[in-house]
């Protein structure tokens, strides 16, 4: 049973939100990538003085962000892939079995690619 229309245009409203959300985030403390990878984002090193204080901070600040930022990145991927699998008329359709993902888990995940089975079986919880 595939997903209804109505379903399909909410989720490509949530999905574009999320990435409008996630945009803004990374644009907080990076730049986006240059002509090689546009889609690449590279973070910005902080800069609060001068004082061997100020540096220890600014190192202290720059790697807490690189793990959130990285997350971020990975999400924002996901999400356009998803955006993609919408333009092809593939969207909601797990990548292993090719059966319909449950409308529930798309809503607590829009851009999940797989469905609960077979997260579980790559994961090895089955």
């Amino acid at each position: 049973m595939a997903h209804d229309k109505k379903f399909i245009e909410e989720m490509r409203s949530v999905l574009e939100d999320k990435k409008e959300r996630i945009l803004k985030e990374l644009s907080i403390f990076e730049s986006e990538g240059g002509e090689d990878l546009p889609s690449d984002w590279k973070s910005r090193f902080p800069s609060f003085g001068h004082s061997t204080d100020d540096h220890a901070q600014e190192v202290a600040s720059f790697t807490d962000r690189l793990s959130l930022n990285t997350a971020l990145e990975k999400t924002l991927k996901d999400i356009d892939k998803a955006l993609a699998l919408l333009e092809k008329g593939n969207y909601g359709i797990c990548a292993h079995c090719g059966k319909d993902i449950a409308q529930a888990r798309l809503k607590a995940r829009p851009f999940s690619s797989s469905c609960v089975a077979c997260k579980k079986h790559l994961k090895g919880e089955l």
